[in-house]
């Protein structure tokens, strides 16, 4: 996986460089990258995390399309 700028290789296989992949590909990730390198059942395993890492819009719009992601969640400030 390649970020736009900053880091640009992740060790998949250690949680913090995979959270912070899945954080720039949920963010500024295309289609194309969302298909290729986010994992639906890690997503929603990782999601009470995750959206704590993301913009309360990206959060929103996630949420909007995958209500999956924020049943038994509590409201983000």
């Amino acid at each position: 996986m390649f970020a736009w700028s900053g880091q640009t290789a992740f060790d998949l296989d250690r949680p913090k460089p995979r959270m912070h992949m899945y954080r720039i590909v949920l963010a500024e990730g295309q289609l194309a990258d969302v298909t290729a390198f986010l994992n639906r059942d890690l997503l929603v395993s990782q999601w009470p995390v995750l959206r704590t890492l993301i913009s309360k819009t990206v959060r929103g719009v996630w949420e909007s399309a995958f209500p999956e992601l924020c049943d038994g969640q509590p409201a983000a400030p």
